[in-house]
Parts: C-alpha cells; structure tokens; sequence
C-alpha cells in the first residue's frame, strides 16, 4: 500500500506516528509539492516550517529502520501556486497526485478528506491527538510567571506577583539544537491540544497560545539565534481584590464607558481587565474581547476575537453588529487601534482599552494626534493607572471652554480637556491647542506646590519692600498677581519698571501688580447651605480678596447684599472648609478699582 501524506499531517508529527504502524512492504509518497511548501516556511523562519523538517528527519529514520521504502514525486509548485497555497490550489495538486498514483492521502485537514472522499480518492484522516510531553512546562516552579529561554545561555525565570518579580538566573544552559527541539515541540502541540493554537507566524517569530501559557518563539535573522519566551497567569483575582471606588463601578456598570486601564509591562494590567470582564459579564453584560493574541482568561460567557483576517478594523466591524454592552481592547498600540477603539465608543459601545504607560497622563498622550483633540472626552472619560498590580492613580477626563491655567486675560479662553483625580476631583492635568500644536500642562497653581511658590515670592517681595503687608496669587507656575498698600507701589515697581522687572528675573516669574485701599483685614461670616458657602464680607458690589491668615487665596466680587458664594466641592470651597476646620482666621480686605 502506498501512502501520501500532506502538509497537516507532517507539522505536528501526526505521521510519525502512523508510519509505525506500516509494514515493510508499504511504501511512502513524498510529494515535491508538500516538501516546497515545508521549505518555503523554513526559509521564510516561519516555526511550522522547521518543525516540519524535523519530522521529515524522524520520517526517514524510521522508514529506513522498518524497510519502508520512500518515494518522491510531482513537482515544484509555480510561484502562483504556492501565492495561493493557502486557497487551496497546493491540496488540489497533492489530492491530484494521490489519484494518479492510487495511493491513500493521509491527511489532518477535515476540508482535505472530504473533498478527496467527494472525488474518490482513497484517503485516511488522522485526528489531532493531545500530546503528553510538557517540555515547556519543565522550566516552570510553582510561583513562576515567565521563563525566557535563549541558546547558548542560562535559562532564567521571573518568579512571584507583579510588584514583587525576582529574576531568577537558573544553573541549566540549553544549546541551539535544544531550544529548537523545544519550539517544535510547542508548534507541534499547538496542533493537537484544545485550547491551543498559533496565533501568529511570520518571518523569524511565531506567537502560539498553548494552553495558559504565551509563548513567542523567535529564530534568526529575526533574533539572534533560537530564543523562547513563556508567560502564564499565576493569580486570578475579583474586582473586589482591588478595592476599588465604588462610584468607579458604579460608573462601569452603567454600560456606557470610555476606560483606559494602563501601566508597564508586567504591572498586572490584563490581570485587572480579565477581573473587569469577568465582573461586568456576570452583572448581566454581554462582553467580547480584541485580542493580538488571545491569552486572557475570562469567563466562558465572554467570546475572544483576534484580528479578522488579520485586520482589528474587520474584528471592529463584526463587533457593531454583535450588540455587545463592553468591549476589552487588549494591548492598543499602532494608531489603527486606537481609531478602531474610538468608532466603537462613538458607537455607544462600552470600551476597555489596555495600553502600555509609565504615567497615567501618558495614556491620554497616546490618543493626541491620532483622533481629534475635541473628540477625546467623548471617547475616553476614566483612566486607570496599575502599578505592583494596584490601582494606583484614577483619572476623570472631561472637556471645559476656559483660560488654560497659567493665562490670566480672558480672551485667551478655549476648549480645554481637564484631567482631574477621581476621588479628590482635583485638576491635575491640562490639555489644549497652543497656536498649531496641542501641550499637556500639569496644574500647578492650585496644588500645594503652588502656594509654597506663592509663599516664596512673598517672602522675597517682603524682604524688598519691609513690609508683610502684601499678597501673592498664583496663576500657574510662572505667573503671580501681587498686591500692595498704594503707597509701595512706586517701590515695588522702580524707575520705568526697573526694581520688577528684577525681581521678575530673580524669581523668574512675571509679575501683575495690584493695590490694596488700605491694609485693614476684616473678618468674614461663613455658612454652609445646599452645597454651597456664603461669605459674608459686609461690602457691596466690590472687589476683595480673601485670606487664610495672611495668605490671600482668592479674589472675587461681592454681591449686592455683600456675600460671595462659593461651591464646597471646588478646590477653593474646599480650602477653605480645611481652614475652618483647622482653625484658620479667615478674613478679606476690598480692592480700589
């Protein structure tokens, strides 16, 4: 009997295991079809092609040792042919050899069996079987995460939960051939094994997802030499590991989100969104996945999708028309995922992005220059930062038309996106177009920082004049409103200027000068109602500033009946509110205009 096996059967050994089974008198075609595809791959560093070699190896020792003689036959495909193998036209040629040659096609393709049974053709399908060997899984202790194997060195793992990663140098070397026996073992499996796949195969690299375990194969020219990387989820954990806000979930339950989950490679970013998707889906939501590969563990409710045809844009499509309440975006990185992401949030679809960052803002940078500055608080409003596999830091993204901190005339007022912290709802970050480019500017004036600046001019402005009856507001990091009794003014100011101007080049800051009426403080009544405090300064219609001691905090016009009204949850409400808790005089003294 003359048997003709195909491509299928030879990558994950499957014939080697037949040919066992033959006598000496059967015989073994080998199509010259089938060996230009195998050489192909191989020559393109592609791991199915050098697992195949290997077995063609095996094939022939074995066939020697039981008397089995092998036959080549057909020729080289066409370059058209083999551009097209992957349509089929290198099955037909080796379905039309078997034919010619009466042998029986031995094939794993389903496809390939039922069209030859169709034509006739004698044929024997071969199952995928799971496979017993683990070499991979040798390398790996009880708490390890990744092992990183490369030829010619020693093996090393990473060991323990993210935030408390050792790297372990092991004692044991793996030489080239062993580290290439090793990657086609794992193509191999990746055959047989449910839950097992190659996610990827190009030139040089190959990403399949055995089982748990991640694993990148490299080969030169790509890299060099042979190199292994395996990585495995250790811990699975609940959303309430991470004791998170409550408003935050609140805020992801109602289905409508725009959240990006960030943080450095190995952070625990995909181990926190597998615990969000996993919670959202057993809330009742419908959740999918984009993944480049498909390695996280989530529920069996919630469908993985990869790269349709290898394009995220075509998996983006089929998801608009699936009705899904939550989308989880696994590692966003070239610009046509974050476009992609973008039209299913507009869409009205739920999105969970997951994107590499050292900083929380820097999840914001990634998303300037390539959707429209305008349309980012409609796509991403929460950003959250795992760091040691955390929640460390949750940002609030929102669109305001105001003076970006730092300018102080008011037809400098524009479209800004405000990035405030979550819980204290504290602005943290600005991000606006300044002339043709878009800056990210850190909030300083309003922070502590900004009012140990503004002590600092004081200080330096007090020791000029000789006096402590002056007053510094910050607008920004370099920019300050100074108010003196009139009488100093011609002081702080000098000759045409002269005495400002060096202090503003020894502070390096610019300088607005203001005057006082006189320096009388008087104290100010407060209530808090609604939400609101009342500053009761007793003045009408007039400009005052307010002090906490004898720091000046804010400026603003009373009202008719001579009360400011200021919300408690505004960075100045709430200054105030600490001022009076600990004790603070809290006074105000009116401006002439």
């Amino acid at each position: 009997m003359e048997y003709l096996p195909d491509t299928s059967v030879i990558v994950d050994g499957r014939f080697t295991k037949f040919i066992k089974k033959l006598k000496s008198e059967d015989r073994i075609i080998f199509s010259e079809e089938m060996l230009s595809e195998i050489e192909h791959q191989a020559n393109e560093n592609r791991s199915t092609g050098f697992a195949a070699l290997d077995e063609l190896k095996k094939i022939k020792k074995i066939a020697g040792e039981k008397g089995i003689e092998i036959l080549f036959m057909g020729k080289r495909p066409s370059e058209w042919q083999m551009k097209n193998g992957k349509s089929g036209e290198i099955d037909n040629i080796i379905r039309n050899l078997a034919w010619e040659s009466n042998a029986v096609l031995v094939t794993g393709d389903r496809i390939q069996k039922d069209i030859a049974e169709i034509k006739g053709i004698r044929s024997e399908y071969l199952p995928a079987q799971q496979e017993n060997a683990s070499n991979i899984e040798d390398f790996f202790e009880e708490n390890t995460i990744s092992v990183h194997i490369k030829a010619g060195t020693n093996v090393r793992r990473k060991d323990g939960l993210p935030g408390e990663v050792k790297v372990i140098k092991t004692e044991r070397i793996v030489n080239e051939i062993e580290a290439s026996a090793i990657a086609n073992n794992i193509i191999r499996r990746a055959g047989n094994e449910p839950n097992s796949f190659i996610e990827m195969d190009m030139a040089g690299a190959t990403v399949v997802q055995l089982n748990l375990f991640r694993i990148v194969i490299s080969r030169a020219p790509f890299s060099k030499g042979t190199e292994i990387t395996a990585v495995r989820p250790i811990k699975k954990t609940e959303i309430e590991d991470y004791d998170l806000d409550p408003a935050i979930i609140e805020h992801m339950k109602n289905g409508s989100s725009g959240v990006i989950v960030a943080g450095a490679p190995g952070a625990g970013k995909s181990t926190f969104v597998q615990a969000m998707a996993n919670f959202l889906s057993r809330n009742g939501m419908i959740v999918k996945t984009m993944e480049r590969p498909r390695d996280l563990q989530v529920d069996s409710e919630i469908t993985q999708y990869t790269g349709l045809e290898g394009s995220m844009e075509k998996t983006g499509d089929i998801l608009l028309l699936v009705r899904n309440d939550y989308t989880i975006f696994d590692e966003m990185r070239v610009t046509s995922d974050f476009k992609v992401y973008a039209d299913l949030r507009l869409a009205g679809v739920g999105m969970i992005g997951v994107v590499h960052a050292t900083r929380a803002i820097d999840a914001l940078q990634r998303f300037i220059g390539r959707i429209e500055l305008g349309m980012i608080p409609q796509v991403v409003d929460t950003i959250l930062f795992i760091k040691n596999g955390a929640v460390e830091k949750i940002l609030k993204i929102e669109q305001k038309v105001k003076v970006p901190e730092g300018m102080v005339q008011d037809d400098l007022a524009r479209p800004v996106i405000v990035v405030t912290d979550f819980s204290s709802n504290t602005p943290l970050y600005e991000a606006y177009t300044f002339g043709e480019q878009i800056v990210v500017v850190p909030v300083q004036g309003s922070s502590e920082d900004g009012i140990d600046r503004g002590q600092k001019v004081r200080d330096y402005i007090s020791r000029h004049l000789n006096t402590d009856d002056i007053d510094v507001t910050m607008h920004g990091k370099r920019r300050a409103k100074v108010t003196v009794p009139e009488s100093l003014r011609p002081k702080l100011i000098g000759k045409r200027g002269s005495n400002i101007s060096e202090i503003e080049k020894s502070l390096g800051i610019s300088i607005d000068v203001d005057t006082l009426a006189d320096g009388r403080k008087r104290d100010v009544h407060i209530e808090a109602k609604n939400k609101i405090l009342y500053l009761y300064c007793g003045v009408e219609n007039s400009l005052v500033n307010i002090y906490v001691d004898d720091m000046m905090i804010l400026q603003g016009r009373t009202s008719s009946k001579g009360i400011i009204r200021i919300k408690i949850d505004s960075e100045n409400g709430q200054n105030i509110q600490k001022a009076m808790k600990s004790g603070k005089k809290i006074s105000f003294s009116e401006i002439v205009e």
